[in-house]
């Protein structure tokens, strides 16, 4: 068996609880104790309990943090991409394969968000763009 890690999270919506791992125990089980609760949306770490973070601890929570939001990114933006597909997969299949009944139970929800999603685009692009002229 490989060697345990010495820290586990358990992700959580909006970041993780963490334990240390113990297996140098007398019955050799692993123990899992918690030592802190993380917020990835507002970068708080809240020792649990008692417990006072040691520099070790500290440090490999920040770590885990930066991992945890590098993924999170990552995620974000391979699911736009996802979403583009998705888009040119529904213009394929409103105009070849949809008939009137799905397409008047799906049309006006679509036309709302590619709306809402189209004016947010342009205002983003417009502003990247006057940034552009300032700088």
């Amino acid at each position: 068996m490989s060697e345990l890690p010495e820290f586990y999270f358990r992700v959580r919506e909006n970041g993780a609880a963490v334990y240390r791992v113990d297996t140098q125990n007398r019955q050799r089980r692993i123990e899992m104790n918690e030592i802190a609760v993380v917020n990835i949306k507002n970068g708080r770490v809240k020792p649990h309990g008692d417990h006072v973070l040691t520099p070790e601890e500290t440090r490999v929570i920040a770590e885990w943090m930066a991992e945890r939001e590098a993924l999170l990114a990552r995620r974000d933006l391979d699911d736009i991409h996802r979403t583009i597909d998705h888009l040119n997969l529904t213009a394929q299949w409103a105009q070849s394969r949809a008939d009137d009944a799905a397409l008047e139970d799906v049309t006006d929800r679509l036309l709302m968000a590619m709306h809402d999603l189209r004016s947010v685009l342009v205002r983003k692009k417009a502003d990247r763009l006057m940034k552009g002229d300032k700088g």
